[in-house]
């Protein structure tokens, strides 16, 4: 009998993706999913209670569950019965800090990675002309068929003791700093203030209106160009409203925080 294989991902889209290439592929793996959205917000442990009051207060949100996609299934992959893949890009902060609190958390139990970082995968032909391989975007981008025709479970590997102790001592120094974002610098995942995007934001903006949805997708879409995923949509959401909040931009009607991404925005007006 085939030991069974449990995956862990740290998005929700990644594992969609991911559990559709498997079926497509006759697989019947098991993929745990957790999805704390730990690249902003306060993450030292020992102080839990501040991170939900945190989200609240700036994103009008709550954490979700921990455990998931239910007990049942977390403590199942869990045990010393299963193969443990787990699945990193380290040139998305969403999932690179997900994987560390899983490491953190996850003790010196032997586990394998699928570390996307410089995967060079070749596009599904099903999906138009041949084109050259391209850098394998983190799992949340990929789509089930480029995972599936590429095996890229195949390319799990044991993790070494001297990269795993590498990767605590990030999470250590994260932990330690304790800042509202954490982002990719230079290949690295370093502590940001809550502002690192604003300068980014005002720099698409105009004196002529805009969708606010179109404004946040352009500073989407410029970062994916660099291969790097830092943020999510919410959060850029957030800041244009402080931004409004501020004088430095002006909204052409005023909007719940639920649909801020409907309005229109400006560079505000010299008076």
């Amino acid at each position: 009998m085939m030991q069974p294989t449990a995956h862990f991902v740290f998005t929700l889209s990644g594992a969609g993706n991911l559990v559709r290439a498997l079926r497509k592929a006759g697989r019947k793996d098991q993929v745990v999913r957790t999805w704390h959205d730990l690249n902003f917000g306060p993450i030292d442990p020992s102080d839990a209670l501040v991170r939900p009051i945190w989200l609240e207060k700036e994103l009008g949100r709550t954490e979700p569950e921990d455990r998931a996609p239910s007990e049942r299934d977390w403590d199942d992959a869990q045990s010393a019965g299963h193969r443990k893949i787990v699945w990193l890009s380290r040139r998305s902060a969403h999932e690179y800090c997900g994987f560390l609190n899983w490491l953190w958390q996850w003790g010196n139990a032997p586990f394998d990675i699928v570390d996307l970082s410089e995967v060079l995968i070749s596009p599904s032909p099903e999906r138009g002309p041949p084109r050259l391989p391209v850098l394998a975007p983190c799992l949340a981008l990929l789509h089930d068929d480029n995972i599936r025709l590429n095996k890229l479970w195949d390319l799990a590997t044991p993790l070494s003791a001297e990269k795993r102790e590498r990767y605590l001592d990030v999470w250590r120094r994260l932990i330690s700093e304790n800042a509202p974002l954490r982002v990719i610098e230079n290949g690295m995942l370093v502590s940001a203030e809550a502002s690192y995007f604003d300068s980014q934001l005002l720099e698409l903006i105009t004196d002529d209106w805009q969708l606010v949805s179109r404004v946040i997708g352009t500073a989407k879409a410029s970062e994916r160009d660099d291969q790097i995923v830092n943020i999510d949509f919410e959060w850029l959401k957030q800041r244009l409203m402080m931004l409004v909040e501020r004088g430095q931009v002006e909204i052409l009607e005023k909007r719940s925080r639920e649909e801020m991404h409907l309005g229109q925005v400006r560079l505000a007006r010299r008076r």
